[in-house]
Formats: C-alpha cells, structure tokens, sequence
C-alpha cells in the first residue's frame, strides 16, 4: 500500500464485511475462552481484534447505508438495543464478576455517535449528543468506556483517508482498553495485547480492502443471538472443565 492511497470509500462489498464480522466473532470467542477455567492468558492478544473490528463493522455499514431509507437504520440500532436486554443475564452468569454492561450499549452508542457525524440532521446529531453524554457520565459503567462509543465515529473518519491515518482510531482503541494497566503489567501478553490495540484498524480496514472475493455466509439478522449464546455455550463449557 502506498501514501497516496485512500481506504475503501463507498459501498463495500458484502463478502469483506461479512468476512470481518466472522473473524470479529470467532475473536470474541477466544478472548472469553480465557473464562472457562482453562490456562489460556495468551488469547488474550487476538481478543483485542473483536471490539474495534466490530466497530468497524458498524462504520461499514454507515458507509453502505448513508442514503438508505430511515426505517432501515433505526431498525440498526433497535437491533442493537434489544440484544443489549437479552444478552446482559448470559452475559453475568459467565461473567459473575462484570463490572461493566455487556458490549452491546457500548455498539449501540457508537452507532448513535458515528451516525450523527456522518447525517448532520439537528435530530441525529441531538442524538449523538446524548449518546456523548451518556458515555462521558457512565463511562465506568461501559464495555471499553468513553473511548469505545468513540471508536465506531474515529473508524468511519479514517474510510476516505490515506492509510496512515489509521493510526489515530488505533490510539483511541488502545484508550478504551485500559492502557495504563497494560504497560503497569509490563508482561509479553500485556505489551502483545497493546500492540494489537493499535494495529487493529489497520489490519482490518486492509481486510475490508483486500477481501472482496471472500465469499462467507452472509451474516443477517440472526446473528445477533450468536452474542448471547456464546456466552451460554461457554458457560456449559466452563461446567464440563472444571
């Protein structure tokens, strides 16, 4: 890739993103794997590409759907919202000493945010407002905080922009993943972890550029339950290991 390309701009094809929303997924997975009672400290690093990855699945379809009828992106986020409500329960009986909500509210807002930017209505960036306050007063309370609602907005600036400004969604993903306890632990996993955080936009906006003759099932609508149930299945997992 040179300096004077710009990433993709526009619609992106259905099997890159496709393609990015399975490798955010399985990424997820093996983060959680770290949870069923096994020794597995290492997958921490590649769990640090499902977060930004995912947020940058939403910045795609921004992108994709900027002059789709209105109904079509609030049924977006009312997806997003409903499986806030019903993952948080699986979500804490995995997790049983979460102190943050699920990852979805923390989608869900990014969403609202990036949106705003990208519609310049009153009504959206009213919104997007509201979600800003939101996650600066209950950042504590979020999945990757303050800095992970930003991320979906920091990924949709960097689409019609050279290649290097990647860097900058790679600084606010390594924000919202608690930088000062990575470099306090000063470990390889830590450090390994911190440097996946920043290369993580990178890495998949080359995806979404290079990936256009992947052809993986195409993820709709039920893939949303996919969130929830892994953390179910995992719980059975965790029960037949330990």
């Amino acid at each position: 890739m040179h300096g004077t390309e710009t990433m993709p701009v526009g619609r992106v094809r259905d099997g890159a993103l496709d393609l990015l929303k399975w490798l955010a997924l399985l990424c997820m997975v093996l983060d959680h794997l770290r949870y069923v009672g096994l020794s597995l400290d290492g997958l921490y690093v590649p769990g640090r590409l499902a977060f930004p990855w995912f947020c940058l699945a939403i910045a795609a379809n921004l992108q994709r759907v900027a002059n789709a009828p209105v109904n079509g992106r609030w049924r977006y986020l009312g997806w997003l919202l409903l499986f806030s409500l019903i993952s948080e329960v699986p979500y804490r009986m995995f997790i049983a000493d979460a102190d943050t909500l699920n990852v979805l509210p923390t989608l869900a807002l990014g969403l609202l945010v990036a949106r705003g930017w990208q519609q310049k209505a009153i009504f959206d960036r009213g919104l997007a407002l509201i979600a800003v306050t939101v996650a600066a007063v209950f950042s504590t309370q979020l999945m990757f905080g303050f800095f992970g609602v930003l991320l979906p907005l920091a990924m949709l600036l960097v689409f019609s922009r050279p290649w290097y400004f990647s860097v900058v969604p790679g600084l606010v993903c390594v924000a919202a993943n608690q930088w000062q306890m990575l470099l306090n632990s000063a470990n390889g996993v830590a450090l390994s972890g911190l440097a996946m955080c920043l290369i993580a936009p990178l890495a998949g906006l080359v995806l979404l550029r290079h990936g256009k003759n992947a052809s993986p099932p195409a993820m709709r609508r039920w893939a949303y339950a996919l969130y929830p149930l892994h953390f179910l299945l995992l719980l059975v997992v965790r029960q037949i290991t330990i």
